[in-house]
């Protein structure tokens, strides 16, 4: 019961911080807008010849920036875990008669929660941006938002869980963020022959490229098929490997943080 009541407890505190955090939910706005309306202009014409004819590029680029909101978002947890560290929380929650597996799984859920919650403010900018998509396949796309958030926040606590300072932190989370971000496909198709070859067997030890390709699948349906990475079932697969090891390694972690 006490397991259960910790891994409650700090869901539900990961959940307010964000909830009270009015500029990260304001960021969480205006970030997909530039996106999807400055930087998808500039980047139309670049790619205009690489998608199929009843694609258009701000449908394509939709889930990527949802892929890319929960990126950003899950990493950016993890100086959470520096602040608890620095104020006193964590050392107290570890001594607590709760295991690291269940601390673990806390913060890592509540965290992916409100990775969870951007995403689905992204999609709904792109409905009221005028994006043609269906509406009722954001019921398809919750589950594979929430599975793609755990692995991603799992890298960010665990990364967290060995730096003492935020600057430390915020170094490593861009040298991490970036090349994630990049060669996922978020921002151009990975097939279609506009990458070189090298570029993308690259992307295919990427996580989020998996994410964001089976956001494709459920968001864009048929429209995606000549362009998608893999099927949407080795892209689930894939996705909820990593999270096993990544809840395995982070859970690892933090039975090693003092």
């Amino acid at each position: 019961m006490s397991e259960a009541r910790g891994f409650y407890s700090l869901w539900l505190r990961e959940i307010k911080r964000f909830l009270r955090d009015r500029t990260r939910i304001v960021t969480s706005f205006v970030q997909p807008i530039l996106w999807l309306i400055i930087f998808a202009a500039a980047f139309a014409t670049r790619f205009v010849g690489s998608l199929p004819a009843d694609l258009n590029f701000r449908q394509f680029l939709l889930p990527g920036i949802i892929g890319q909101t929960i990126l950003f978002t899950a990493m950016f947890m993890g100086i959470n875990v520096i602040w608890d560290k620095e104020f006193g929380f964590m050392k107290e929650i570890l001594v607590s008669p709760v295991s690291r597996l269940t601390i673990f799984l806390g913060k890592m859920v509540g965290d992916s929660t409100d990775a969870f919650l951007q995403g689905i403010i992204v999609f709904a900018i792109g409905l009221a941006i005028g994006i043609p998509v269906n509406p009722i396949t954001l019921l398809y796309a919750l589950p594979v938002l929430m599975l793609t958030a755990f692995g991603l926040v799992s890298i960010g606590l665990t990364i967290a869980s060995f730096m003492s300072n935020l600057e430390g932190f915020g170094a490593i989370q861009t040298f991490v963020n970036l090349p994630l971000f990049f060669l996922s496909g978020a921002l151009f198709p990975l097939k279609g022959g506009s990458l070189p070859a090298w570029l993308t067997d690259v992307a295919a030890w990427n996580p989020l490229t998996y994410g964001v390709d089976a956001l494709r699948h459920v968001i864009l349906g048929n429209a995606w098929a000549p362009l998608q990475v893999q099927s949407l079932w080795v892209d689930l697969g894939v996705i909820a490997l990593f999270d096993g090891i990544m809840v395995v390694v982070g859970t690892w972690a933090f039975t090693r943080m003092k």
